[in-house]
């Protein structure tokens, strides 16, 4: 490796760690740190907020153990990136410091919420099928709660921001960020790709004075430069441009080369998703928005499983204690060793069946997860492998939404996240899919995305296409099995029948015990 060669620095900041990863010009992995800390602290019941100086000093941290090791790559660095997780808030004061813990997607505290249609509109929007939605929707507003009360906080509040802006605030000093990263519980019009109007539904649930919202940068464009202070502080080198990217999501579709609706991307994450990139403006489901994507005029409609893979950690945490001790003893990652535990038993689990609703969402307000079908054949392994199936049932049911929304069937399936490092959790998800899995080379695909738009904004390539095309490559591709693909048709008809069976059920608990609240 030449030491001129230059490079591309993607930050990556998700729920559980924050990656400093150094690409090379051909999307080459050369460098990687990872910090983890601890996802949030619950000062309450329901609560789940974040010290916003655990990701910047995680970032410090991370760039000065990199340029420890290699110290080329940080000097020849071409441009930087950021991509973070969404949906969490952070509230800065007039000075730029930080007022409050930043509330993160993780979080259940409920608002009253400001906007009380009028009859007449109220009666509308209970034909339409919406109006439960706009009450959960706006209950949910973080800028909500916070105004309702912590009204001091509010009044002092300078900007509002997500973590990506943050993070490029601390880097450059612009307020600043993408329509791809403002995504969340905020007054933003993904249509338009612009903060909404006063006459948006959005501005009426999530009402927030526009002088408090930043600066809306395309994808690919420079938000700013490194400042000498952050140059002080990071040991990164002062005025190399900062490039506005995307949220993890949409740079992780980008960094999988999804550039069409054809084309599926399946996060195999702390929250498991199916995403396709579109250039026409189609929500997945009524209200509910087609988020804006990493490339310019473009869409990545998208269905959500909360906390999905998340339920490999719960497992191994609650019931994978074997699998941690030969981790420990034989310095594999846990994660290979439970692939073990896939294979104990047969597809379709005899009938185990889990439904992954871990938490609530915008569809299935009082949702709940259920594990049926249980029999003395089952154990630790069936379970693990109900999670596993389950899991692919709800991605399949999100890929068949989205199709029947687009009219575009889906060929082929890229996947990424922590997961899809397991080949049989890519093989099983491929034959309940009944379509290939795609795995690229790095597993790294958020901060490969971030990389290409920086590779992108630096002149490097000439479009995103261009630069897709040089940077993303294919490690394995996955096959359905045709022999289990009558099993699984009829196991998924069934798995269908679960929730609309549970539903009033899930909503009685929830009136029983007050959870979820």
């Amino acid at each position: 490796m030449s030491t001129a060669q230059e490079t591309l620095i993607s930050i990556d900041c998700g729920t559980q760690s924050l990656r400093i990863i150094i690409f090379g010009e051909d999307g080459t992995v050369l460098a990687k740190c990872q910090i983890i800390y601890k996802p949030y602290t619950s000062p309450r019941e329901g609560w789940a907020e974040q010290d916003p100086e655990i990701w910047w000093n995680a970032l410090c941290k991370g760039v000065a153990d990199i340029k420890s090791k290699y110290p080329d790559l940080i000097a020849n660095a071409k441009g930087l990136g950021v991509t973070a997780q969404r949906d969490t808030v952070i509230f800065l004061g007039k000075e730029g410091q930080i007022l409050r813990p930043a509330i993160t997607w993780l979080d259940t505290r409920k608002a009253y919420g400001p906007y009380k249609p009028n009859p007449l509109m109220k009666a509308i929007y209970s034909i339409a099928g919406v109006y439960e939605k706009i009450v959960h929707a706006q209950s949910n507003g973080q800028c909500n709660w916070v105004q309702e009360n912590e009204p001091d906080t509010w009044i002092n509040t300078w900007k509002v921001v997500m973590v990506s802006g943050f993070l490029q605030y601390r880097l450059t000093g612009m307020i600043a960020d993408s329509p791809s990263s403002l995504v969340g519980h905020i007054p933003f019009d993904h249509k338009k790709q612009q903060w909404a109007g006063p006459g948006h539904i959005t501005s009426k649930i999530f009402p927030i004075e526009h002088d408090k919202l930043c600066e809306v940068v395309e994808s690919g464009k420079p938000i700013g430069k490194i400042s000498n202070l952050a140059a002080e502080l990071t040991g990164l080198p002062a005025g190399i441009p900062v490039i506005a990217c995307g949220s993890d999501k949409a740079c992780e579709t980008l960094g999988m080369g999804c550039l069409s609706a054809d084309v599926a991307s399946l996060s195999f994450g702390t929250t498991a998703g199916v995403e396709i990139c579109t250039d026409r403006y189609i929500e997945p489901s009524r209200i509910l928005p087609a988020y804006s994507a990493a490339v310019p005029k473009h869409w990545v409609p998208e269905i959500e499983i909360f906390r999905g893979y998340w339920m490999i950690s719960w497992f191994k945490n609650e019931l994978g204690y074997e699998e941690r001790i030969k981790a420990i003893e034989t310095g594999q990652i846990p994660e290979e060793i439970m692939d073990k535990l896939l294979d104990s038993s047969p597809p379709g689990c005899f009938g185990l069946m889990l439904q992954p609703y871990w938490g609530a969402n915008l569809r299935n307000h009082y949702a709940k997860g259920a594990i049926i079908g249980f029999g003395d054949v089952h154990g630790r392994h069936a379970i693990y492998r109900a999670i596993i199936e389950g899991l692919a049932y709800s991605l399949r049911e999100g890929l068949e939404q989205l199709e029947k929304r687009t009219g575009i069937p889906v060929k082929t399936i890229a996947v990424s996240g922590g997961a899809a490092q397991s080949n049989r959790i890519c093989g099983i998800t491929a034959d309940i899919l009944k379509r290939p899995l795609v795995r690229g080379v790095t597993t790294e695909t958020s901060a490969l995305g971030a990389a290409i738009l920086t590779a992108f904004g630096t002149g490097l390539y000439p479009s995103i296409n261009k630069a897709v095309k040089n940077m993303v490559r294919t490690e394995h591709i996955f096959p359905p099995a045709p022999d289990h693909q009558a099993l699984y048709d009829g196991l998924y008809k069934i798995y269908r029948q679960i929730y609309p069976a549970l539903k009033n059920a899930y909503k009685q608990i929830q009136e029983v015990t007050g959870y979820p609240s």
